[in-house]
């Protein structure tokens, strides 16, 4: 049985109709490795790789706080306290106990 920590268990991805498939598939990535490093753990490195890939479709900082406030929204988790946490950890496996 899968522990959801107070999260709906439906919810939709934010994505910006602009987006190709190409950014759609990065960005949808990353939501998935927020998840992960909320409800269980991951590579440090896949998450901050995500990451990258995410920054290279969300580049402008007002646009990412844009997009995570609306996955934090949806999903109750913090894009910027997960990778706040991930980029100041040592560790190579990472879990984010908020």
């Amino acid at each position: 049985m899968k522990m959801t920590m107070n999260r709906p268990e439906n919810y939709q991805y934010p994505l910006n109709d602009a987006w190709n498939t190409a950014e759609i598939i990065k960005v949808t990535t990353f939501y998935q490795k927020i998840e992960l490093a909320n409800e269980t753990s991951l590579p440090t490195a896949e998450l901050l790789a995500a990451y990258r890939d995410f920054k290279t479709v969300v580049p402008a900082k007002s646009e990412e706080k844009q997009v995570s406030r609306s996955f934090e929204a949806a999903s109750g988790l913090s894009i910027y306290r997960t990778m706040q946490a991930a980029q100041t950890t040592n560790k190579q496996r990472f879990q984010y106990r908020g």
